[in-house]
């Protein structure tokens, strides 16, 4: 019932957004035979409406291609939209100018062509950014009471291993983390998107990360099956952080690292995010790195300290502007910030993608947190 719910709410979103891109885009531009733009909305519906009964029913086959190309159509209903609001408010705002009727019809005839080239640029640029490979994201973070004079964290988070993303992309990845020489290695959610059987093949490659690696769940596990991941990661070696905290070093030279699990766990009712139990016995003197999906639990922490918290989930908006509205559920999108005195987050704009394979202005990343005593 649930998930008929959302393929309803989906497919009227859906609908809506494509009524719009006709209505207020392409019907209005300077182009004689315009009726026959009326198939970009209407081929993107259905492709809208087959990938949401896939997801019900699973009608592609196990062919990332065809995944591809199925998801590809939500990302370029949400761009083309994006691009009709632009069209909409500069045509709304023009009619108010007083020029010549017919200087009027030259000027849009050259800003609907540019319009449409802007659209193409957009859409290409999304797709080359969506398929590349992350790029590194190195950052210097000062923290108070910092016991090391340097400490290597190498961040994953929302890889999302599926139906696009396989074992080719894990072992590069591996690669490229051992080649930083990460002293520990954090995993902070949504590695899988499919159930741990699907993708075990895919995941086998993380027991070869010359690290010690830490990870916790994040909303997506839950919607595959929570316990089967932590199970088989722990197979390959991980260790994870649920609700619970480990102390790093030895002697003087120590700090907590603490894991909290998604708030997915509340409607789950399985494993909810529970900072009580993780700092449970843990030494508040020394310094503390928080792992969080989401970067709102930063607001649940101020009776625990939290030097640092490194957290995902937001994929910095995925596809600019829809950063935005990812602005209106969580307090940060991307990137350092400084919630409180002494008290940072960094939010990583995610090592992989999800559904379209699409990105603008919010390039996928591997995080390396640099940490030195402020």
């Amino acid at each position: 019932m649930q998930f008929l719910i959302f393929a309803s709410i989906f497919l009227l979103v859906m609908t809506l957004l494509n009524v719009y891109i006709w209505r207020r885009f392409l019907r209005l531009l300077s182009y004689d035979n315009k009726k026959y733009l009326l198939a970009i909305p209407i081929v993107l519906l259905l492709g809208d409406a087959f990938f949401i009964v896939d997801i019900a029913i699973n009608i592609i086959p196990d062919s990332p291609a065809l995944y591809f190309i199925s998801s590809s159509f939500i990302g370029v209903t949400f761009m083309l939209f994006a691009v009709a609001v632009i069209y909409d408010l500069t045509i709304t705002v023009s009619r108010r100018v007083p020029v010549d009727h017919s200087r009027r019809r030259t000027l849009k005839l050259i800003f609907d062509v540019t319009m449409l080239i802007a659209a193409f640029a957009y859409l290409l640029r999304g797709f080359s950014q969506g398929v590349k490979f992350p790029e590194l994201n190195r950052v210097l973070v000062k923290v108070k009471d910092f016991p090391l004079e340097k400490f290597n964290i190498v961040q994953l988070t929302d890889v999302h291993v599926g139906r696009t993303i396989k074992r080719d992309f894990i072992e590069k990845l591996v690669a490229k983390t051992n080649s930083l020489k990460p002293d520990i290695v954090v995993i902070t959610g949504d590695l899988v998107d499919l159930a741990i059987s699907k993708i075990e093949y895919d995941l086998y490659p993380l027991k070869d990360v010359n690290a010690p690696t830490y990870f916790i769940l994040g909303n997506h596990e839950y919607f595959h099956g929570a316990g089967e991941t932590v199970h088989y990661l722990k197979s390959l070696g991980l260790i994870p952080l649920l609700n619970e905290h480990v102390v790093i070093g030895e002697g003087d030279a120590q700090f907590n690292l603490v894991g909290l699990t998604d708030v997915s766990g509340y409607r789950a009712d399985f494993l909810p995010p529970d900072p009580q139990a993780a700092y449970k016995k843990l030494d508040q003197t020394k310094a503390c790195v928080v792992l969080a999906h989401q970067p709102r639990m930063i607001t649940e922490m101020d009776n625990y300290r939290c030097d640092l918290m490194l957290s995902g989930h937001t994929h910095g908006g995925q596809i600019f502007p829809f950063g935005l509205l990812v602005m209106t559920a969580q307090p940060y999108l991307a990137g350092l910030y400084e919630h409180a005195p002494n008290r940072q987050i960094f939010v990583s704009r995610g090592t992989g993608y999800w559904g379209p394979p699409l990105r603008f202005l919010a390039p996928s990343e591997i995080s390396q947190i640099l940490i030195k005593p402020a």
